[in-house]
C-alpha cells in the first residue's frame, strides 16, 4: 500500500481533478438515493388515491433527480479521465527520467522488456484502477451505508435480511479477492517474459530468417504465450466468481424480501410503495457490495503494478554528479592507478585487477587482448559508465568522481562496440554529437570518418531516413556514422571500442590517417586487427583482466610472446596457409 501512496504523490496538479470528481460522485449518489423515496410516495399517495397531479409532480421530481444524477456523473467522468491519464503520464515520465539517470550497473538489474512493461502495462493498470475503481470506491460506501440506513428507516423488520445477506456476501467476496491478489504479480512477470521474446524476435528478425529459424522462434513464442494464457486463466478464474456469487446473494435476498414483505403487505403492516422502494435499496446495497469487491480486485492488481513501478523509482543510483563538481576538463590525460573492478560486489573474481596505466594527453594508444580480457570494461571506466571498485581513474589529472557527469562525458567521446543509430535522418543522428552543427560541420565530420563516400551516393544526403536502428545501412556504414557522430562532440578523449571491425582495411587506413591529424585529442583504440594499432604511440596488452605488457609495436614484437603470437597469426598466417597443400 505504501507503494501506491507514494505514486499518488505524482498526481500533482491533477489532485484537484480527483477531489472534484469525488464531490460529483457524492452529489450523484445523493440524487440516486432520493429517487426510491419519491417512488414510494408516488405509489402510496398518488397511484393508490388516483391523484394524477400528485403523480405528475413526483414524476417531475424523479426526472429532475435523474437528470442531476446524469449531469454529475458525466462531470465525474471528465475529471476522472483527466486525473487518470494525467497521473499515468507523470508516472511514466518519472520512470523514464529515472532510467536516464541509471548507470550501466543499474541497468544490469532490469531486463529491457521488463522496463517497457513497467512503463506501459503497469501504468495502464494504475490508470484503469482510477478510471474503473475511483467511482465505486467513493460511491459504494455511500450507497451501502445510506441504503441500509434508509431501508431500516422504511421498515426495520424487513431490513433484517441485510444483517444476514450483506456479511455473507462480504465474506465470500473477500475470500475471492484474497485468492486472486497474489496471482497478479505472477501475471505481470509472465507479461515481462512474453515482451522479452517478442522484442528479441523482432530485433533479430533478419538473423532468424537468415538461419531459417522461424519455426523455432514460433515455438519459443508459443511457450511463453501459453504460460501467460494459463496464468491469466488461473487469475481471472477466481475474479469472475464475483458475478455469480453476487447474483446468488441478491436473488436470495429478493426471495426472502418478497416472502416476508408480501406477508406484511397482506396483513397491512407494509404498503406496496414502501415495498417497491425497499427493493430499490436492496439493489443499491447489493450493487455497492459488488462494486466494492471489484474495487478490491482492481486495487490488488494495481498494488502489484505499483510495487514494480516503485522498484524502478527506488533503484539506488550508483553514482551521480558530486556537489560543486568540476565543470572543466583541462586536457585528455588518462591515468589508472591500482584499478580493480567487478560487475557485482558478490562476485569472487575481478573483471579488471591491479591496472596501472598512464596515457599522456594527445597520445594514441592501442589496446589488444583476447575475448573476455576486459578491454571494453577498462575504457568504460573513463567516462564513468561504471565506477572502479578499487583504485582511482583520473582524467586531466583529476579523479573522475570529482567531475560533473555531463562535463566529463562531454569531454569523452566513445564509439561503443555495439553501433546504435536512432530512427530518423542522418542529420538527426549526427546532431546527437552537436545539436547546433551546420551542414558544413556535419560533412567535415563525415569526411574524417569516411562516411561521405556513401552519403553522397544517397539521393537525399544528410536528410536520408535511416529507418529504425539504421536498418538500411551496412555494418561498416553504421560504424562510420557513429564515428562521425562522436567526432562532432569535439572531445578531449576519443575511445574506439572495436568500432572499425566492419570497415575494409583501405577505409580503416583512411580513418586512421584522418585521426592522426587530431594531435590535441587523446585516442584509445580497442581492436582485433593488429594493423589497427601498429602505428600507435603505445600498445597495451590485456590478459584475463590484467595488464600483461605495454610498449610500442617494435618493443612488443621484439620481446612479448603474446604480441608475437598475434602478429604471426594475423600477418603471416595467410602466407603459411597459402603454402600448405590441400
Amino acid at each position: 500500500m505504501e507503494d501506491l501512496k507514494r505514486l499518488l504523490s505524482y498526481l500533482g496538479p491533477y489532485r484537484w481533478d480527483m477531489v472534484i470528481g469525488a464531490v460529483m460522485i457524492v452529489i450523484e449518489s445523493a440524487f440516486e438515493l432520493f429517487i426510491p423515496v419519491l417512488m414510494a410516495q408516488l405509489i402510496d399517495n398518488g397511484v393508490a388515491a388516483g391523484d394524477l397531479d400528485y403523480i405528475l409532480h413526483k414524476g417531475v421530481q424523479m426526472g429532475i433527480c435523474a437528470l442531476f444524477s446524469l449531469g454529475t456523473g458525466l462531470l465525474y467522468a471528465r475529471y476522472a479521465a483527466r486525473a487518470a491519464y494525467g497521473w499515468g503520464a507523470r508516472v511514466r515520465e518519472a520512470q523514464y527520467r529515472r532510467v536516464q539517470a541509471y548507470a550501466f550497473s543499474n541497468l544490469d538489474h532490469f531486463e529491457t522488456s521488463s522496463l517497457v512493461t513497467r512503463m506501459t502495462t503497469d501504468v495502464t493498470v494504475l490508470q484503469n484502477a482510477v478510471n474503473g475503481g475511483f467511482r465505486p470506491l467513493v460511491r459504494s460506501p455511500i450507497l451501502l451505508l445510506m441504503g441500509i440506513a434508509l431501508a431500516f428507516w422504511m421498515n426495520p423488520r424487513l431490513s433484517l435480511v441485510f444483517i444476514i445477506g450483506t456479511p455473507l456476501l462480504g465474506v465470500i467476496l473477500f475470500a475471492i479477492v484474497a485468492k486472486a491478489a497474489p496471482m497478479y504479480s505472477v501475471l505481470q512477470g509472465a507479461m515481462d517474459r512474453l515482451n522479452s521474446v517478442v522484442q528479441e524476435g523482432l530485433t533479430a528478425i533478419r538473423a532468424v530468417k537468415a538461419f531459417v529459424r522461424g519455426e523455432y522462434e514460433e515455438e519459443k513464442f508459443q511457450a511463453v504465450n501459453t504460460v501467460l494464457m494459463d496464468t491469466s486463466q488461473r487469475t481471472f478464474h477466481y475474479t469472475v466468481l464475483n458475478l455469480p456469487v453476487f447474483q446468488v446473494c441478491m436473488y436470495l435476498a429478493i426471495v426472502l424480501i418478497m416472502w416476508f414483505g408480501g406477508r406484511m403487505v397482506l396483513d397491512s403492516s407494509l404498503k406496496v410503495g414502501d415495498l417497491t422502494g425497499f427493493f430499490s435499496y436492496v439493489f443499491q446495497v447489493m450493487n455497492s457490495m459488488m462494486m466494492l469487491s471489484g474495487v478490491f480486485l482492481l486495487l490488488t492488481r494495481s498494488l502489484a503494478s505499483a510495487r514494480r513501478i516503485s522498484q524502478v523509482l527506488d533503484e539506488q543510483i550508483v553514482f551521480s554528479s558530486p556537489e560543486g563538481g568540476a565543470t572543466q576538463v583541462p586536457d585528455g590525460r588518462v591515468d589508472l592507478e591500482g584499478v580493480s573492478f567487478k560487475y557485482d560486489s558478490r562476485a569472487k573474481e575481478y573483471a579488471l585487477e591491479g591496472v596501472d596505466l598512464h596515457i599522456p594527453a594527445g597520445q594514441t594508444v592501442g589496446i589488444l587482448g583476447g575475448t573476455g580480457s576486459a578491454k571494453s570494461t577498462l575504457v568504460q571506466l573513463i567516462p564513468r559508465l561504471y565506477d572502479a571498485t578499487e583504485g582511482t581513474v583520473k582524467v586531466g589529472g583529476r579523479d573522475v568522481r570529482e567531475y560533473d557527469l555531463k562535463t566529463l562525458r562531454d569531454s569523452v567521446g566513445i564509439v561503443l562496440q555495439k553501433n546504435v543509430l536512432f530512427s530518423g535522418t542522418v542529420r538527426e543522428n549526427l546532431q546527437w554529437g552537436d545539436s547546433q552543427a551546420d551542414d558544413e560541420t556535419l560533412w567535415a565530420a563525415c569526411r574524417t570518418a569516411c562516411a561521405d563516400e556513401f552519403l553522397r551516393r544517397m539521393p537525399q544526403g544528410l536528410d536520408t531516413d535511416l529507418g529504425q536502428g539504421g536498418v538500411n545501412l551496412s555494418g561498416g556504414q553504421k560504424q562510420r556514422l557513429c564515428i562521425a557522430r562522436t567526432l562532432l562532440k569535439k572531445p578531449k578523449i576519443l575511445i574506439f571500442d572495436d568500432s572499425t571491425s566492419a570497415v575494409d582495411t583501405a577505409t580503416e587506413g583512411k580513418i586512421r590517417a584522418s585521426l592522426a591529424a587530431m594531435t590535441d585529442v587523446t585516442k584509445i583504440i580497442i581492436a582485433q586487427r593488429i594493423t589497427s594499432v601498429m602505428g600507435t604511440d603505445q600498445i597495451v596488452i590485456l590478459e584475463d583482466g590484467k595488464v600483461h605488457a605495454v610498449g610500442t609495436h617494435r618493443e612488443l614484437l621484439a620481446g612479448d610472446p603474446i604480441y608475437q603470437e598475434i602478429y604471426a597469426s594475423q600477418m603471416k598466417g595467410g602466407e603459411e596457409d597459402a603454402g600448405t597443400p590441400a
